[in-house]
């Protein structure tokens, strides 16, 4: 049975989530901003999106864009959980795979390395 959560919950796991990442790694985020929706409207299976200009792929050339997003799924990541504590644990998987992917690092690594 999916784990019922407020958004406010959620968005809070998500904060949590980011409070345990190096804060080396947080300093090196440039243009990007963290988002929580319910789903993905064109796969509600999604559970965290990167969309933007990975830091190893910006030049010279890079300047006035729009920031980077990071989303996050609620509904499906709640829908795959029967506990909270399991939610807690894949909001930081899920936040963490998505925060890699701004730093460079591709689908295949992250599942090499157990993030994926």
């Amino acid at each position: 049975m999916p784990v019922e959560m407020s958004r406010q919950r959620f968005e809070e796991l998500v904060g949590d989530a980011l409070d345990r990442v190096p804060q080396r790694l947080l300093r090196e985020l440039n243009n990007v901003v963290i988002l929580v929706e319910d789903h993905n409207p064109d796969d509600e299976s999604l559970l965290g999106l990167y969309e933007g200009v990975a830091l190893t792929e910006r030049d010279s050339n890079y300047g006035g864009v729009l920031p980077d997003r990071i989303t996050i799924y609620q509904e499906p990541l709640l829908e795959m959980c029967s506990t909270e504590q399991q939610v807690v644990e894949e909001v930081a998987v899920t936040v963490v795979h998505e925060l890699a992917h701004h730093f460079g690092i591709d689908e295949e690594r992250l599942h090499a390395l157990g993030w994926g």
